[in-house]
């Protein structure tokens, strides 16, 4: 079933005197939101109890629960030691992941750095099978590692990159965040038939049933030339991308993904705000 839900806890949580995770939980289901992503962005830092707690709290209230790995993750980079510790950021968000009772962890893959782009996705490819192989090592494989699509144009992430490297492995499961696919592209998508061309590509290279519960990441983002700027809320007009499309082509495709808002600051209500647009779009 298709789920909407924030990433991280929006301004209004913390207005209402807010501030452990755990109450994220109810905070999410009382807007009739089905899902949350807790963010490891800055590091790994938390005790396996917490993340039970949390996971308890979750199960409790009925909301799913997934998280991003750290921000700093770059499997391009040229040093094996910081290869090394991209491999263990991941590792420690999954296994924190598991404690919680959540099934999809998403990452970001690489940076071209001084490469040339080719050189850069082929370490990337090579490195995440390495990473597949710790994954089973560690019996984290019943878990989902979600490569996102990223939004600057020196950032290893386009649609292309992300399904070639969901293809080493069925762990791997596509992250697409089409705010950030809508900046490096430079404000490409705009009609429902924009969404379906980047969505049938996908079932074409993956199979329907593979794409069919992929990761959303969605929200507005200013771009410049060099793609993402910064993310906005739902109340801008300027840059995009609109989700009605999205709604639309995803229920002419049958896709069911679990849609996470990563507004500026307004991530519940907007997440609110993109389940009743699912809701009211007719075939």
């Amino acid at each position: 079933m298709i789920k909407f839900g924030p990433s991280g806890n929006s301004e209004s949580f913390y207005a209402q005197g807010l501030a452990h995770t755990e109450q994220a939980a109810e905070f999410v289901r009382e807007r009739g939101l089905d899902c949350f992503e807790y963010s490891f962005g800055r590091g790994v830092h938390m005790s396996e109890a917490k993340a039970i707690s949390i996971g308890e709290a979750f199960a409790k209230a009925g909301v799913e629960i997934s998280v991003h790995a750290p921000y700093y993750i770059n499997f391009a980079n040229t040093e094996e030691e910081n290869a090394q510790k991209s491999y263990n950021y991941v590792l420690d968000s999954g296994r924190m992941l598991k404690l919680m009772g959540g099934r999809r962890c998403v990452f970001h893959s690489a940076t071209q750095g001084k490469l040339e782009r080719e050189e850069a996705v082929r370490l990337t490819e090579e490195r995440l099978k390495v990473l597949r192989d710790y994954i089973y090592m560690n019996d984290l494989q019943d878990l989902y590692f979600c490569p996102e699509t990223m939004g600057k144009i020196a950032q290893i992430g386009t649609l292309e990159e992300i399904v070639r490297f969901c293809k080493i492995d069925p762990v791997y499961l596509p992250a697409v965040d089409f705010g950030h696919l809508n900046a490096r592209e430079q404000g490409s998508l705009k009609t429902k038939e924009d969404y379906k061309q980047r969505l049938e590509y996908m079932i074409d290279e993956l199979g329907y049933e593979r794409v069919k519960h992929f990761h959303v990441h969605f929200s507005k983002i200013q771009y410049s030339a060099k793609g993402e700027v910064r993310h906005l809320t739902f109340e801008d007009t300027v840059y995009g991308p609109e989700f009605e499309p999205l709604a639309a082509a995803l229920k002419e495709l049958k896709l069911e993904p679990y849609i996470v808002s990563e507004s500026a600051g307004t991530q519940a209500e907007d997440a609110r705000a993109m389940k009743d647009i699912y809701e009211r779009t007719a075939l």
